[in-house]
This record gives C-alpha cells, sequence and structure tokens, in this order.
C-alpha cells in the first residue's frame, strides 16, 4: 500500500506543483487531484514534462475526482462530460489508474428513479475510464445526520454499494473504501475480510471522535491516531485481502486547522509511519 494525501485538512496548498512538492518533501508517494487542475498544469506544461516532475518528486497520482455531473440535468451531465473526457485523457497520460466520486446517503428524487438515472451515468463514466485504462470508485457516506438530510434514503452501506455496483455492471467499477465511513455504517473487519482486492479501487484514512456513532458528523473528522477507528486493523485488513493501491489521508473540518501545512504534514507523516509499523506492513509501505 502507498501512502497519499488528498487537499482536505491541509489548508490551501496551491498550484499542483505546490501541492506535489509538499507531499514529497514529507514522504508521500501520491496525490489525489482534480481534472480542473490537471488541465490547467498541461495547459502550460507539455504533458512529459509534468510526468518527468512527478517522477523527480518520487510521487504518482492516487486518484482523478469524477468532475461530471452525474446528480443533476441531462443537460448538466451531457455538457460536463465533455471536460470530462479531457481530464481523463491527461490523467491518463500522467499514469492515474482511477477515478472516484462520493454517493450521499439520502436524496430529493424518488430513489428508485434516481438509482435507474445515476446508474446509466455512473456505467457511461465507467466506459469512458475503462477506454483509457483507469477504474471507477464509489464511496458510499455513512454519517447518520446525512441519512436524513435529503427528503428520502439512498445508499449508505457496504451491500447495498456492493449491489449498486454489480448492477453499473461494468468490470472497472469498485469501491473508495474510507474508514471514516465503514466506522459509523459497521465498523466490523469482518466486512473488510470478505472483499477481494478487485472490488477496492481506492482508500482514504481518517480518524473518528469518541462519541456515540449516531453523533458522529461528516465534517468533523480527526487526523489518523487522534481518534477511537481501529486503523491498523482497518490496514490489516486491507492487506490480508491483497489491497496495494493508495491509502490517501481524507480529514474533513468545520473550520481550517490552526496548525502550518508543514506541522500537519509532519504529524501526518509520523501518524502513517507509526499505523504502517503497528500494522505490521512491510518496510517498502513506509514513509522514510
Amino acid at each position: 500500500m502507498r501512502k497519499g494525501l488528498t487537499r482536505a485538512g491541509l489548508h490551501d496548498v496551491g498550484h499542483i506543483t505546490d501541492f506535489i512538492e509538499k507531499a514529497s518533501d514529507y514522504a508521500f508517494e501520491a496525490v489525489d487531484v482534480e481534472g480542473w487542475e490537471l488541465l490547467e498544469w498541461t495547459q502550460n506544461e507539455e504533458v512529459e514534462r509534468a510526468r518527468e516532475y512527478l517522477n523527480s518528486h518520487r510521487m504518482s497520482l492516487g486518484s482523478l475526482g469524477l468532475s461530471v455531473d452525474w446528480r443533476g440535468s441531462d443537460i448538466s451531465f451531457r455538457e460536463s462530460i465533455v471536460s470530462f473526457c479531457s481530464e481523463v485523457e491527461v490523467a491518463s497520460a500522467l499514469g492515474c489508474r482511477c477515478c472516484c466520486t462520493y454517493v450521499l446517503p439520502s436524496v430529493d428524487e424518488n430513489p428508485a428513479h434516481f438509482l435507474a438515472k445515476a446508474t446509466l451515468r455512473l456505467r457511461c463514466c465507467a466506459n469512458i475510464l475503462d477506454a483509457y485504462g483507469m477504474r471507477l470508485g464509489l464511496e458510499f457516506v455513512g454519517p447518520h445526520h446525512l441519512r436524513t438530510r435529503w427528503e428520502n434514503p439512498f445508499v449508505w452501506e457496504l451491500d447495498p454499494m456492493l449491489d449498486w455496483i454489480q448492477a453499473i455492471s461494468a468490470s472497472n467499477v469498485g469501491l473508495l473504501l474510507d474508514s471514516y465511513h465503514w466506522y459509523t455504517t459497521s465498523n466490523r473487519l469482518k466486512d473488510i475480510l470478505r472483499l477481494t482486492s478487485n472490488q477496492i479501487v481506492h482508500v482514504h484514512l481518517n480518524d473518528a471522535p469518541d462519541i456515540p456513532i449516531k453523533n458522529v458528523l461528516d465534517d468533523e473528522r480527526l487526523y489518523p491516531g487522534q481518534g477511537v477507528i481501529d486503523l491498523v486493523g482497518f490496514l490489516q485488513a486491507l492487506k490480508q485481502v491483497g489491497y496495494s493501491g493508495v491509502v490517501a489521508q481524507e480529514v474533513l473540518t468545520p473550520t481550517p486547522p490552526t496548525l502550518s501545512i508543514d506541522a500537519l504534514l509532519k504529524q501526518s507523516k509520523e501518524a502513517f509511519n507509526e499505523l504502517w509499523e503497528d500494522a505490521k506492513l512491510s518496510d517498502k509501505e513506509s514513509c522514510s
């Protein structure tokens, strides 16, 4: 498994090259990115030079955010597909192998209608990604307060998400497994252990406060190692099923962090190292 970062919880890290440099300085191996910033970067820089920049910093692209408006109107969906194709082309050329999106646990639309519409649209996105050798990861969202935030309940647990992935019927679709959402829905290692490595596209790592699970809020996450989630068991289970992809820190907070970006990255590096050691992962999988 490779240690990665998202921008969440790190202040404004600036241009993508600044993000890559900072991640590299603290021995992370991958960064999650958005398509617009890849297009902006390669508009003024040849793709080959961008690839060389990544390689010189021992960095890879962990995941591309799905920019397609698959939840909105037909017009918005069709229009967003155009730019998405350009984003995927560049991301693939830079070595990115997956693209991810989250699925909210409640919706205002009729859930059956929304499911049918979203299935067709996500299958379309998966087919585009497949043409470029990339996979699509779907993230179920667990916090209880979001299950009733909109009018009708939707998907918020592992098994229904797996059923939906099967219904999408594209071989390159799997899970974005987030430790926070796993914790707020089941918190059972056996749920991870019955997965196969091929079912997991990408992983997010974060922690939760010591309060009743039903009171855990989506934007009150803690940095890895600061809370009560069994992250050691989580990582060991991932290793046991053969997952070898990126594990990216994602910490959503209600207010910006008070520590400097260097202090945050130092803290995160140390937490990742400790978790990797406690989980008895190989030395090659530890930040140096």
